[in-house]
């Protein structure tokens, strides 16, 4: 996304949608469920433990830490981790918590290229990101090619392409978000930015435009991840599930909901 002269970068953006007082876990209650937390939280020790198993370590850039919220787990797992945040007050949040560990790195990552150029790593792991940056392929590209052989990517709570997605699956999901939405606070905010949403109109001046900008793209296309994935290592997969940030429609949904979202691990990078 290029952004014009006078409009505010994608990093102030996020700046403002993630400043002094945001609380992640309200913002992100999706990630909250004890299901879908659970299972975030057992790939991320299995992914661990196969790449120290594999390559005697385990160094991760984690894109998008926000609180630090699994960046305890891959530490629990024992990885080494370089942690990139854009919101400055998120990146202060983080250097404060973890200041006397020495196997956490933290940079503050205002145009979003850092991670991308902190290698080498032996894994990648975004989770609830890639939905946020406008040319997410591009920025996957260059994490691969940072990633050492024996090495791993993962990113996890991603919505699905919305063009494959039957308008059942797309009607449920975004009457899910409107019920919690209800509950929040901010109704004003929250009514706004669906009707312009309706009427596929974005303001790119406006943070709750932007900063979630699968609604401006459609989603992320885990086909095209996978095809661009799939060269690079030698196994590969997705699992499609439903998320939301209702817990009542969370525990519904698992039931009876089409998928919503989606997660992606690939392991054993091969040689260049």
């Amino acid at each position: 996304m290029t952004i014009a002269a006078g409009k505010p970068s994608m990093g102030e953006l996020q700046e403002r949608e993630h400043g002094v007082g945001h609380d992640y876990a309200k913002g992100s209650p999706h990630i909250r469920h004890h299901t879908v937390r659970d299972r975030l939280i057992g790939d991320l020790h299995a992914l661990v433990h196969e790449v120290i198993d594999r390559n005697g370590q385990c160094r991760v850039v984690e894109l998008g830490a926000g609180h630090g919220t699994f960046t305890d787990h891959l530490l629990a797992a024992g990885a080494q981790i370089t942690v990139t945040e854009m919101s400055e007050p998120s990146a202060h949040l983080l250097r404060h918590r973890f200041q006397h560990n020495p196997n956490v790195t933290v940079i503050h990552d205002k145009d979003g290229t850092a991670a991308c150029t902190a290698g080498p790593f032996d894994a990648v792991v975004c989770i609830s990101v890639l939905h946020h940056i406008p040319d997410y392929l591009t920025t996957v590209k260059q994490l691969v090619e940072n990633t050492v052989p024996g090495g791993a990517f993962f990113s996890a709570q991603d919505p699905l392409w919305y063009p494959r997605r039957s308008p059942l699956s797309l009607g449920l999901d975004r009457g899910a978000y409107f019920l919690w939405r209800l509950g929040q606070g901010h109704l004003r905010r929250g009514i706004a930015t669906r009707l312009r949403r309706i009427r596929g109109v974005y303001d790119d001046m406006n943070e709750a435009d932007m900063v979630e900008y699968h609604v401006v793209r459609n989603g992320v296309d885990e086909e095209a991840l996978q095809g661009l994935l799939a060269p690079a290592f030698a196994k590969l997969e997705v699992q499609r599930y439903w998320s939301t940030q209702s817990g009542f429609m969370q525990a519904v949904g698992e039931r009876v909901c089409p998928p919503s979202t989606f997660s992606l691990v690939a392991r054993e990078r091969r040689s260049a």
